[in-house]
């Protein structure tokens, strides 16, 4: 790029990641043309050459008049100016295409091979499928195991099969559609009790994951893959019918699992398959390479299982059985089943991250060996809201004094380090190490072993930026290599939640703090501050000057609590701003209207019912989001559709808000009997879930409702 700007005559600047980058050439005998460094005050009239990340930034903003030009091999697609939003593309690749990295490969013919950047694990999976040895550096790597066998053989009946009728997948199913088909919540655990007597270990541990309605278990992030694009494919190649008769069917049930049962009723398999095989289909998807190859292995295990099987296969799939079971009531039925009491297994099941393990502890009176370990995260401690400093002073004023913290605009991070190794969790236990390498690299360098509570923030200048900055390198399936100096961040760490092997857990607040302050961190972790208030009046204080900051609010906390993994207890409460706030889901869209006719811009917000789990609409909201979120957003919630009515969509509940509003008062106008005054979208939440949204009982203390409710 510096040589082609030379030979047009025109003056350079470099941004400063470009120019560090440029600078190491150099320091290896490279010869560039001349160029400076990016000066503010001396950018105009200059060509300003910049890491891709730098789009939209503030630095950008602030040059006018400018025009702006991407350089990249999407270029080639005609409509490239209007995806990319800029004045200009040209055709340039800055990589090798995958045929030229193997040509590389094979040229130099090396003993050890190591990737990085993106796709760098499925390149070096492919480079060992050829007899290379190759690792990548970002991310964890996959072994290839047995069980990525062809699709042949998956479609074999297997060899347990004829055992399988009573504790294989068929009683599974059955066991289901009796929870389906009962109310009562101690009818259904009796059933799940005396089902899960029946199993052995290892058909217990596999039904108990996939009754909480996912495939794997929650400490087990890897995805399968196969989406509903996949699924559609393979129950329309397993039934005979076209893909438009299938799209007919699912209109009709508006539900996976009955749209399998239908479309798989004319041509119904007859296996009996025992529960780890099917649990085999499932490793076997997840390592599958590409939709085809997952619609062919999906398909092969749907021709061989009878109509309501396949219905419950699919059902895992999606991550939602639909037979009104909770996991909360799981955990009952496990705990009922083996006499052990329902929240020692609770805990152990958070601990662990996995129900099926716990529940074979609990089998064996094992449970006390589940422990908080390294690299298997927990969920994230809660705090509930408070509209103003007076109702927080009632709700933990009784020790005399709480805690507070600013309440910083980031993600919540869980940091396990160890044995030389360090990994990040979101508050949804994802893997997101490879988001922010910086703050692994720190962690690596502290050394010890440790699990730490905390929030990353874009960081510039020794304070925290917005949360627009953030959202940046949120996504990612790699950082991208200029990103760390484009967009920096920090970890502010509250809470220790293991050191030296020790869980420190059930220690109190305040002994766990005093642990977290005698450790010397390395940036960019840094401790979070905390101040003591004695009355609501200085709550109020405190809570101005985190506003004054530029941060959301405070977090109070009891000092005496110990750390109660994903529960929104009494002991920890957030009072954000003068309105609150709430986190919802979005559960229906429409399109907007003028020059947001052709998006889905206008959505309805839902809380959740506590009890029933149910969502409960509480408003509309049509403001907050930006164009550009928007566009993205729209092909996202077609994907979701579930049903249309007029221009109306109802959609799965995937997409979670952060929504502000004036005032939340009753109303008749919504199932929730609330509604929201003047809401506006305050940012997208991809950290979070459906389980993570307020619930109806939080919007109806923020009301001044009285809730009966337990």
């Amino acid at each position: 790029i510096l040589a082609a700007l030379n030979g047009a005559g025109l003056p350079v600047m470099l941004h400063g990641a470009v120019e560090k980058i440029t600078r190491v050439y150099e320091e290896f005998g490279v010869t560039f043309p001349p160029y400076a460094a990016y000066d503010s005050a001396n950018v105009r009239g200059h060509v300003l050459i910049c890491p891709p990340g730098a789009k939209g930034s503030r630095m950008l903003a602030k040059i006018k008049p400018c025009r702006v030009a991407m350089l990249t091999g999407w270029a080639l697609d005609a409509g490239a100016i209007h995806r990319r939003q800029v004045d200009a593309a040209f055709p340039l690749s800055d990589h090798a295409g995958y045929d030229d990295l193997l040509r590389q490969v094979e040229a130099v013919n090396p003993a050890r091979v190591l990737t990085l950047h993106g796709f760098a694990r499925e390149f070096a999976r492919d480079l060992r499928e050829r007899g290379i040895e190759a690792w990548a550096l970002t991310g964890t790597n996959q072994l290839e195991l047995s069980l990525s066998l062809p699709v042949a053989e998956l479609s074999r009946p297997a060899a347990t099969a004829a055992s399988a009728d009573d504790t294989g997948f068929n009683a599974f199913c059955l066991v289901s559609e009796a929870i389906r088909g009962t109310t009562g919540k101690l009818e259904k655990t009796r059933i799940l009790s005396g089902y899960f007597q029946s199993l052995d270990d290892t058909g217990l541990a596999l039904a108990a994951v996939w009754l909480t309605g996912r495939a794997f278990a929650q400490s087990d992030s890897r995805p399968h893959g196969a989406g509903s694009a996949v699924i559609r494919q393979a129950l329309s190649a397993a039934s005979g019918l076209s893909l438009p008769a299938l799209r007919i069917i699912s209109r009709k049930h508006n539900d996976t699992g009955l749209t399998a049962t239908e479309a798989m009723s004319a041509r119904p398999g007859t296996e009996a398959v025992a529960l780890p095989e099917l649990d085999r289909i499932f490793q076997a998807l997840r390592l599958a390479r590409g939709p085809l190859l997952k619609s062919e292995i999906l398909t092969a295990a749907l021709i061989r299982l009878p109509a309501l099987a396949s219905a419950y296969l699919v059902r895992i799939l999606t991550g939602d059985l639909r037979i009104g079971l909770k996991e909360g009531l799981v955990e009952e039925a496990l705990a009922e089943a083996f006499a052990v009491e329902a929240g020692a297994f609770r805990d152990a099941s958070m601990l662990m991250g996995d129900i099926g393990r716990a529940a074979v502890l609990a089998r064996h009176d094992r449970l006390a060996e589940a422990e908080l370990t390294l690299f298997q995260p927990v969920k994230c401690m809660l705090a509930g809201p408070e509209p103003d400093a007076e109702s927080l002073w009632s709700r933990l004023g009784h020790a005399g004094a709480v805690w507070l913290e600013d309440k910083l605009d980031g993600i919540r991070a869980q940091i396990h380090c160890g044995a030389g190794r360090a990994e990040i969790f979101s508050r949804d236990l994802k893997l997101i190490t490879a988001t922010f390498p910086e703050i692994a690299a720190a962690a690596l360098r502290f050394g010890e072993d440790a699990v730490f509570d905390g929030e990353i923030l874009a960081w510039e200048n020794g304070r925290a930026l917005s949360f627009f900055e953030l959202q940046k390198r949120l996504g990612r399936r790699d950082p991208d290599l200029f990103l760390g100096g484009e967009i920096p961040v920090a970890c502010v760490i509250f809470d220790l939640l293991r050191l030296q092997g020790e869980s420190l857990l059930k220690l109190p607040l305040s002994a766990r703090r005093a642990r977290l302050e005698a450790l010397g961190l390395p940036a960019p972790l840094r401790i979070m501050p905390i101040a003591t208030a004695a009355n609501a009046g200085e709550i109020e204080s405190c809570f101005k000057a985190a506003r004054a900051s530029g941060n959301e609010g405070v977090m109070a906390k009891d000092p005496a609590s110990i750390y109660t993994p994903g529960r929104r207890g009494l002991a920890w409460v957030k009072f954000k701003k003068d309105f609150a706030t709430l986190d919802v889901a979005v559960v229906a869209v429409a399109y907007g209207h003028g020059r947001r006719s052709k998006v889905l811009s206008d959505y309805t917000l839902a809380v959740r019912d506590g009890i029933s789990g149910a969502l409960l609409p509480i408003g509309k909201a049509y403001s907050g989001l930006t164009d550009a979120e928007i566009a993205q957003l729209t092909p996202e919630f077609l994907a979701l559709a579930q049903s249309r009515k007029g221009n109306r969509i109802e959609v799965e509940p995937r997409v979670i808000i952060e929504v502000a509003f004036d005032a939340i008062q009753p109303s008749g106008r919504h199932a929730s009997g609330l509604a929201l005054r003047f809401p506006r979208i305050k940012r997208l939440r991809p950290d979070k879930t459906v389980q993570d949204i307020d619930t109806l009982a939080a919007a109806r203390r923020l009301a001044g409702v009285t809730d009966r409710s337990p």
